[in-house]
């Protein structure tokens, strides 16, 4: 089922409900979506056709992607329900919490709105959500519901819960029952972590899971090789176009010096 409620103040924002995934503000499941739906059908909560399964992990439905790009007035093209990157689900402003991506430790951070402090990251809850809403979607910065993260499929795609790694104590406990045994007491809180730095120490001290994508991207580190010429060669060319904001430039009789040139090899695609 889809929702539309929010787009007064979020305009391109549809929420795409399914059973896995509460719409962002908590308050809607889909079964209260589809008795809204059945009163009143042609009302802002409306029911969405499956279509073709485009990818099952990520989430991506073409009846989904029709009915967001139509209600959105072609805006938003794509969704990818369950990750946080790509074609995130968008984001109103009333989400019960944001998923934030770290990429000091390439993991996740969570944060609700009733956490008044300062996140390991050192912003605010009210500094991302002006990050995160408007109906927008933003890359590592991702609203959701307390409900969607009790959902085996919350952030699947991203690694789920072996991807996040800081969150307020009061939201670990509400969810405490669902996340994995073998990652709950590994995942910071406020309690255990204020910056990034402790944050660091307290994941490798536990051995929380994102430690060994550390190691994995420290095997793949692009390697850097300089390599200078012998002598000076320039370039010279009796005429060298330069397309520039629209106007074509022509260099003539111009000479191009090159004192060194970096090779840098390629490293795996995460």
């Amino acid at each position: 089922y889809g929702c539309t409620l929010c787009q007064s103040f979020a305009p391109t924002h549809v929420c795409v409900i399914t059973p896995q995934r509460y719409a962002n503000c908590g308050a809607i499941s889909w079964f209260d979506g589809r008795a809204a739906a059945r009163v009143d059908p042609k009302g802002p909560i409306f029911k969405i056709e499956v279509g073709e399964v485009i990818d099952p992990v990520k989430g991506e439905y073409s009846g989904a992607n029709e009915a967001v790009k139509k209600k959105s007035l072609g805006e938003i093209q794509r969704v990818w329900l369950y990750t946080a990157f790509g074609y995130p689900h968008t984001s109103c402003g009333c989400f019960e919490a944001i998923a934030f991506y770290i990429p000091e430790v390439d993991g996740m951070g969570i944060v609700h709105r009733d956490f008044k402090g300062v996140t390991v990251n050192g912003l605010p809850f009210s500094t991302m959500a002006d990050s995160t809403a408007g109906g927008r979607q933003v890359d590592g910065f991702h609203g959701i519901s307390i409900e969607y993260m009790r959902s085996p499929k919350f952030l699947q795609v991203d690694g789920g819960w072996n991807r996040i790694v800081w969150m307020p104590a009061e939201v670990k406990e509400r969810v405490k029952e669902f996340i994995p045994k073998d990652v709950v007491d590994k995942i910071a809180t406020e309690n255990d972590a204020k910056t990034i730095e402790e944050l660091k120490e307290f994941l490798k001290g536990k051995g929380h899971p994102v430690v060994q994508r550390w190691k994995e991207a420290e095997e793949v580190k692009p390697e850097v090789v300089e390599a200078k010429p012998a002598v000076e060669a320039p370039v010279q060319a009796p005429s060298m176009p330069v397309t520039m904001g629209g106007f074509k430039i022509i260099l003539k009789d111009a000479k191009i010096v090159a004192k060194k040139v970096i090779i840098r090899k390629a490293g795996k695609e995460k």
